[in-house]
């Protein structure tokens, strides 16, 4: 991928850029996610600015700021004539700060050990039927994620997909990445947008034994709904995050 990286260095996934929002931004958030998803034998060395740069298609002085913004976050360290290195414990503190990227949605959910509660065929619920006209069943993921340090248990999720979809989907990559990151990097699927609903709502009993709070303590009910570029829904996303380790935070910038 890099004509002269280091061969032990990190290598980051591709980037399709969107020139409507910022580059550094975007760049920042792919390589978040490509660092907080890596596997466990990946090097914590990243290649170097210049190579970075190229791989993603940008100036040095977008990608040092990208960089600038992952140091900021902890999760990573920057050493004069060593290099740049993964934090071997980074951990995710910050708000997220969304600007309409799906790489952004992809870093939110990454580096966090899954555990796919189940999954199978059910009639359309009533609440989801809106998304998914003209379907008589949905199959239904349940996963539950966990710090992967703490091994402390930080949101529950389910994703609705229409059969044909689902059946594609291999739980071993449900288990290591995103649904949003399996249906656009392993199945292929044109993701136009993704719709994001955020709201608080109280621990329901399923929802405090998984998480392990105290029933009808404050939770927030996270809904993205993703659409192709058909404008065809391909998944409805809910999760139940932990109030007390999350929290969202959305910045609008001014069009030009």
């Amino acid at each position: 991928m890099y004509g002269d990286t280091v061969t032990s260095s990190f290598a980051p996934d591709s980037l399709v850029l969107n020139r409507k929002l910022p580059l550094w931004y975007q760049v920042s958030q792919s390589l978040r996610a490509s660092i907080l998803g890596r596997s466990p034998e990946a090097s914590l060395r990243l290649p170097t600015e210049e190579q970075l740069a190229r791989h993603y298609g940008v100036s040095v002085l977008t990608m040092r700021q990208a960089l600038k913004e992952l140091e900021e976050e902890g999760l990573i360290s920057r050493h004069r004539r060593r290099g740049t290195f993964i934090e071997p414990g980074a951990r995710r503190g910050a708000p997220r700060r969304l600007l309409g990227s799906i790489d952004a949605v992809v870093a939110q959910q990454s580096g966090e050990r899954t555990t796919v509660l189940g999954h199978g065929p059910r009639p359309v619920p009533a609440d989801l039927a809106e998304y998914f006209p003209g379907a008589e069943e949905i199959v239904l993921f349940r996963r539950l994620r966990r710090d992967g340090d703490s091994e402390e248990p930080t949101n529950w999720a389910e994703n609705a997909l229409r059969p044909e979809l689902a059946d594609r989907v291999d739980i071993a990559d449900l288990e290591r990445w995103p649904m949003t990151k399996v249906l656009r990097d392993v199945l292929g699927v044109r993701i136009s947008r993704i719709t994001d609903t955020v709201e608080a709502r109280l621990a329901d009993p399923e929802t405090a034994e998984l998480l392990d709070v105290p029933l009808l303590s404050p939770i927030l009910h996270y809904t993205g709904v993703t659409y192709d570029e058909d404008g065809r829904v391909v998944d409805v996303a809910r999760i139940r995050y932990r109030g007390d380790r999350f929290s969202f935070s959305v910045t609008l910038d001014a069009a030009d």
